[in-house]
C-alpha cells in the first residue's frame, strides 16, 4: 500500500491542472424558465441596512400577497420573487418605488437574457415646484423633469386649473446618480430662477451627496474630505482630476465634421447628447460611396444635427432616440407620500444624568416613604393588640431596601417592584367588639318576638278578614271536601 502511495505522490505534478468546464444537461427540469416567467428580479440598494432573511419573509406581508407568492435570496443583494398570477405580478409593479428598512430597491420582471444595464433604473414620481408662471407648458415642464431622469409621464392638463403648488412627473431614475433637490435655470431677460425637486417614496438617503445606496458616515464625499484634511496636514499634494475621456479621434469619419461638445455626454442629464446607433450611421454615410461631394455630405450632416439641436423634442426622439413621454390629464395619476426628514423631525432627546441631579435624591426619598392606611379609626388603645403592631411593622417594611419574597418580579426594563393585594381589615379587638354587640342585638329581638311587640321595618302584615278592599296572606286557603253521595239514579 506504502509503494502505491508513493507512486502516486511522485507522478504529481506541481503545475495546476486546468479542469474542463462542466456543462449542464439540457433536459426538462433542469432549468425553471417557465416557472420564472412570473417572477421579479430585484436589487437592495444599500445592502449593510437590508438584512435579505428579513426582506424575503417582510415583503410578501407589505404587498399583502401572502400565500402567492414567494422569495429566493439569490445573493446578499440580488433576489427573487415568484408569483402565482400575473394580476400580482403587475398589481406590484405598479406600486412604483419599493422600500425595505426604509431604504429604496430595484425590482423589474424577469427576462431570459438581460442587457447591461438591467436593474438599474426604477420608475420615480417626482414633483416638481417654485416654476416661473412662463414655463407651465408641456415642453418646459419635460425639460425640467429630464434634469431627473428620462421623463415617461407628465400629469400636466393646461385646460384645468392647477391646485397644487407643483407639477408631478414621472421619470426613468438611475439609481447611480444623485437625487437633486434643486436646480438654477437661467430666465429671459438674464434673470435667474431655483427649482425644487421632491420625490415620493423616497424616505432614506445620504444626506452628503443624495445618492441612495450608502449612509452619511460612509459617503465617498465624507470619506475623501477626512482624507484631504489629513493630506493637508501630512502637506500632501492634491489627487489630480482624470483627464476626460474623447468620443471623436482622428480616425473617425466624423472628425471635424462634429465638435466634440455636440457627442459628449449631456451635463444636464448625464446621458448622450447623440445615441451610438445614430453616430454609426452617420460613419456609414460619411464612408459610403454614394456619388456625393465629400463636402456636401459634411454640410448635410453638420445642418441636420443643428437644426435637431434646436429642437427640443426632435433632440430627443431623433438624436437620443428616446420615445417621447405621456401626456395624461390625471393630475393624481400613481400619486403617493413625499417622506420629509428636515431639521424639524430630528429632535434628540438627552438622557445624561447631569442633567437634572436634584431628582435623583427626591425620587429615592420620595420611594422610602412609608405609607399606612387604616380602614377604621383606633378607637382606642385597648383594643389594639399584636395584629395592630404587625400591621403597622408591615407597612414600614414595604420600602425598595428591605427584600421580600415574592416583592420582585423581572421585566423587560429590568427588575420591578411587584403590587401586592393588601387586605383592609379592622383589628381583632375591635372584630370582637362587634360580633359580641350583635350577638346581644340578635337575643333582644327574639325576646322582643316572643313578648309578641310589633317589629318594626317587618315586611309581614296581618290578615285583613273584614272589609271588601282587605287583602288577603299570600298563604294559601285549606279547600273544603266535597262528601262522597254514590252513585248517579242512572247506573
Amino acid at each position: 500500500m506504502s509503494i502505491a502511495m508513493d507512486r502516486a505522490l511522485m507522478a504529481l505534478s506541481l503545475e495546476e491542472e486546468e479542469e474542463e468546464p462542466f456543462t449542464m444537461p439540457d433536459r426538462l427540469g433542469f432549468t425553471s424558465v417557465e416557472e420564472n416567467r412570473l417572477s421579479l428580479m430585484g436589487r437592495t440598494l444599500n445592502p449593510e441596512c437590508q438584512r435579505m432573511s428579513g426582506l424575503i419573509t417582510t415583503m410578501p406581508r407589505k404587498w399583502q400577497k401572502e400565500g402567492k407568492v414567494r422569495g429566493i435570496a439569490l445573493s446578499q443583494e440580488r433576489f427573487q420573487f415568484i408569483f402565482n398570477t400575473e394580476h400580482d405580478l403587475l398589481d406590484v409593479l405598479e406600486k412604483g418605488v419599493q422600500t425595505f428598512n426604509e431604504w429604496p430597491m430595484v425590482l423589474e420582471r424577469w427576462v431570459e437574457n438581460p442587457p447591461e444595464d438591467y436593474l438599474q433604473y426604477f420608475p420615480l414620481w417626482v414633483r416638481i415646484s417654485h416654476i416661473p408662471e412662463e414655463y407651465y407648458t408641456i415642453e418646459a415642464l419635460t425639460t425640467l423633469g429630464d434634469m431627473i431622469g428620462k421623463v415617461r409621464v407628465v400629469a400636466f392638463d393646461p385646460l384645468k386649473p392647477v391646485t397644487q403648488p407643483y407639477i408631478r412627473v414621472q421619470v426613468i431614475f438611475n439609481v447611480a446618480n444623485p437625487l437633486r433637490m434643486a436646480r438654477v435655470i437661467n430666465r429671459k431677460g438674464g434673470k435667474s430662477a431655483t427649482i425644487h425637486f421632491d420625490y415620493e417614496q423616497v424616505q432614506k438617503r445620504c444626506f452628503t451627496c443624495k445618492r441612495l445606496n450608502h449612509e452619511k458616515t460612509i459617503c465617498p464625499i465624507e470619506v475623501r474630505k477626512r482624507q484631504a484634511e489629513a493630506q493637508a496636514r501630512r502637506n500632501k499634494a492634491k489627487m489630480v482630476a482624470p483627464p476626460t475621456p474623447v468620443t471623436l479621434t482622428k480616425d473617425d469619419p466624423l472628425f471635424g465634421i462634429l465638435d466634440e461638445s455636440q457627442v459628449g455626454l449631456d451635463p444636464l442629464s448625464g446621458r448622450p447628447k447623440i445615441a451610438k446607433e445614430v453616430l454609426q450611421e452617420m460613419r456609414r454615410y460619411m464612408v459610403a460611396n454614394t456619388g456625393e461631394d465629400r463636402a456636401i455630405k459634411m454640410d448635410r450632416v453638420r445642418s441636420t444635427v443643428r437644426e435637431a439641436e434646436s429642437d427640443p423634442r426632435a433632440q430627443r426622439t431623433v438624436l437620443r432616440l428616446e420615445v417621447p413621454p405621456i401626456v395624461t390629464s390625471d393630475l393624481n395619476r400613481g400619486k403617493d407620500l413625499v417622506f420629509d426628514y428636515g431639521d424639524k423631525g430630528q429632535k434628540k432627546v438627552s438622557f445624561e444624568l447631569n442633567e437634572k441631579p436634584e431628582k435623583l435624591m427626591a425620587g429615592a426619598i420620595k420611594a422610602f416613604k412609608p405609607q399606612f392606611v387604616s380602614s377604621d379609626p383606633i378607637l382606642g388603645i385597648g383594643h389594639s393588640d399584636a395584629s395592630n403592631v404587625a400591621s403597622v411593622q408591615r407597612s414600614y417594611s414595604d420600602s425598595p431596601t428591605v427584600f421580600q419574597i415574592g416583592s420582585m418580579e423581572p421585566g423587560s426594563s429590568g427588575t420591578i417592584t411587584r403590587k401586592q393585594y393588601v387586605r383592609r381589615r379592622p383589628p381583632k379587638g375591635i372584630r370582637k367588639a362587634a360580633a359580641l354587640a350583635l350577638m346581644d342585638q340578635s337575643q333582644e329581638d327574639v325576646e322582643d318576638r316572643r313578648e309578641g311587640k310589633q317589629e318594626v321595618g317587618s315586611k309581614k302584615r296581618k290578615k285583613m278578614e273584614s272589609g271588601t278592599g282587605g287583602r288577603s296572606t299570600p298563604k294559601a286557603q285549606c279547600l273544603t271536601t266535597i262528601p262522597s253521595e254514590g252513585l248517579s239514579k242512572d247506573q
